[in-house]
């Protein structure tokens, strides 16, 4: 089975685990180790950051 691709670059999903507050758990535990709240707040930050962008294009 192939590895799916990454939506977000690795340098994003670092970026937000340290403005979230998990950065020092993923390097000592991995990214498999994160809390799925952990991810989710990840993710909505990602969706926040994303629709910030495009509110400037337009």
């Amino acid at each position: 089975m192939g590895r799916r691709r990454s939506v977000m670059s690795e340098e994003l999903k670092y970026e937000l685990a340290k403005d979230l507050g998990f950065y020092e758990t993923v390097q000592r535990e991995g990214w498999g180790n994160i809390r799925a709240k952990d991810a989710g707040n990840m993710v909505k930050r990602a969706i926040q950051l994303a629709e910030q962008a495009a509110a400037k294009k337009s």
